[in-house]
C-alpha cells in the first residue's frame, strides 16, 4: 500500500529543489563546460526520488535502485570530467556536481520522510557552501594550523573527555563532580577562545575600544596589564588605554553574571541588580573617558591578540585550579562558617576568581545559600579590582593613575554592596 504525502510536503519538496537548481545554474553560469543539474534536472530529480521512496517506504528498494542507476550515470560524467582542466591548467576533480545531484534525488524523500526543517535546513547548507566557494577557501588560506589544532583540542575537550567523566562525586570533601568541573572549563574556554578568534579574523577588533572590549571576555586582568604597558610606553594610545582598562572591568562584571546564569539562574537573579549596577557604572565611566579625555593626534594601533587560550596544559591547570578550591571552600565553611567563604573569597580575588565563582554557582559547598553566595561572588570581584589597580600603576605608573583610582572606587563600591547584602534579613 503507497504511502500518501501530504500536500505541503510535497510543495516544500518542489520549492527547496527548485531553489537548489537556481543556485546551481547562477553559480555555474559563467562555467566553460556544461554541468549535469539545474532548475530544470534537480525537480526532475526529487519528484522521482520522491515517487521511489513512496513506492516501498519499508524496505526502500525502488528508492535504492533509483540511486545506483543515479549514479552510473554521474559516474560516466565524472570520467569524462576528469579529463577537463581549469583556467590554471589543473585537472578539474572536483566533486561538488555530483553531491549536488545526489542532494537533490535524496530530498525527495527527505522531504516527504522526515521532519520539514531537515530539509530546509540541510538544502540551506548545501547551497550556502556552493555559493561561499571563494570566501571558504580564502578562510582556508588565511587560517594557520595551529589553529585547526586549536579547534580539535576544544572538540575533545568537548565531545571526548566530557562525555566519559563521571557525574558522581568522587569523594566527600567535595559535592561538584568531575563532569561540573569540566563543564565549567568548557565555558570558559568557549568565552576565551572565542574572544581569541574575535581578535585575531575579525579586522574592527583591532580598532577603538573593541580590543579592550573583548579582552575583557577572556580576562579583564590580562587586558588591564597590556593596555596599562601600552599607555605606558605610547602616549598616542593614552585615551583608549584609560577608557579600555574600566570598560574591560565592566565586561568582566557581565561575564560572570552570563557564567553563572548557565549553572543557577537564581544565583544569577539575585547578583542581577548588583553586578549589572557596577557594570553600567563602569561602561559609562569609560564612555566618559573615551569622549572626554584629550584625544592626541595619532591612534594607537590594535594589539596584537595574545597566544591561544586554548591549550589543554592550560586546561589542566585550571581544572586542579578548581578542584582546589572546591576542596578549600568546603574546609573554610566547616571550619569558619560563613565568615570564612567570605575571606576566602577576597583572596581568591587575587588570582583567578572563575574557578571560585563556577564553584559557588553550581553548589560546591553544602549549607550556604544564594544570598551568601552572592556576597561572596562580591567580593571576589572586588578584590581582583583591587589586583587590577596594582597591576595599572606597576605598568603603567602616572599614566594609568585614573584607571587606578577607578578601579578601587569599583572595589569599594563592590565591597559596599556585599555588605549591604550581608544586612539584609532575609
Amino acid at each position: 500500500m503507497l504511502a500518501t504525502p501530504s500536500f505541503h510536503s510535497l510543495g516544500l519538496l518542489l520549492l527547496l529543489s527548485f531553489f537548489l537548481g537556481f543556485a546551481f545554474e547562477d553559480f555555474f553560469a559563467k562555467a566553460s563546460s556544461a554541468r549535469p543539474g539545474g532548475i530544470r534536472t534537480f525537480p526532475l530529480l526529487s519528484l522521482g526520488g520522491g515517487l521511489l521512496y513512496l513506492f516501498d517506504p519499508t524496505h526502500l528498494i525502488a528508492f535504492t535502485g533509483g540511486l545506483l542507476v543515479l549514479g552510473v550515470w554521474l559516474s560516466l560524467f565524472y570520467s569524462v570530467h576528469l579529463r577537463e582542466r581549469d583556467e590554471r591548467g589543473e585537472r578539474n576533480a572536483g566533486l561538488v556536481v555530483l553531491l549536488l545531484n545526489i542532494h537533490a534525488y535524496l530530498l525527495g524523500a527527505v522531504a516527504l520522510a522526515l521532519p520539514h526543517w531537515v530539509a530546509v535546513g540541510s538544502t540551506v547548507v548545501a547551497v550556502l557552501l556552493l555559493t561561499g566557494r571563494d570566501q571558504l577557501h580564502g578562510l582556508a588560506r588565511r587560517v594557520d594550523m595551529k589553529e585547526v589544532t586549536t579547534a580539535g583540542q576544544f572538540l575533545i575537550l568537548t565531545g571526548v573527555v566530557l562525555p566519559l567523566l563521571p557525574n558522581e562525586p568522587v569523594t566527600t570533601l567535595t559535592s561538584i563532580t568531575p563532569q561540573h568541573v569540566w563543564l565549567s572549563l568548557i565555558l570558559v574556554c568557549t568565552l576565551s577562545y572565542a574572544s581569541y578568534l574575535a581578535q585575531r579574523y575579525w579586522p574592527p577588533a583591532a580598532r577603538g575600544l573593541w580590543m579592550p572590549a573583548i579582552g575583557g571576555l577572556y580576562s579583564s586582568t590580562a587586558t588591564t596589564v597590556v593596555l596599562a604597558r601600552q599607555a605606558n610606553s605610547d602616549p598616542a594610545a593614552r585615551r583608549q588605554a584609560l577608557a579600555g582598562i574600566t570598560l574591560a572591568t565592566g565586561i568582566m562584571y557581565l561575564r560572570i553574571l552570563a557564567i553563572i546564569a548557565v549553572f543557577n539562574m537564581t544565583l544569577a537573579r539575585d547578583l542581577a541588580a548588583p553586578m549589572g549596577g557596577l557594570a553600567a557604572v563602569a561602561l559609562l565611566i569609560a564612555a566618559l573617558q573615551y569622549w572626554l579625555i584629550k584625544a592626541p593626534a595619532a591612534q594607537a594601533q590594535g594589539q596584537t591578540p595574545r597566544g591561544n587560550p586554548l591549550e589543554l596544559g592550560t586546561a589542566a591547570v585550571f581544572a586542579v585550579m578548581f578542584m582546589v578550591i572546591s576542596v578549600a571552600s568546603t574546609w573554610v565553611k566547616t571550619q569558619f562558617g560563613t565568615a570564612g567563604i567570605y575571606w576566602l573569597a577576597a583572596i581568591v580575588g587575587f588570582a583567578d576568581i572563575d574557578p571560585f565563582v563556577l564553584n559557588m554557582a553550581q553548589g560546591g559547598i553544602a549549607g550556604i545559600g544564594e544570598h551568601a553566595v552572592s556576597i561572596a561572588v562580591l567580593l571576589a570581584a572586588s578584590s581582583n579590582n583591587v589586583l587590577k589597580a596594582t597591576y595599572a600603576l606597576s605598568f603603567g605608573g602616572r599614566q594609568t593613575l585614573q584607571s587606578a583610582a577607578l578601579l578601587l572606587l569599583l572595589a569599594v563600591a563592590g565591597v559596599a554592596l556585599a555588605v549591604f547584602l550581608a544586612s539584609v534579613k532575609l
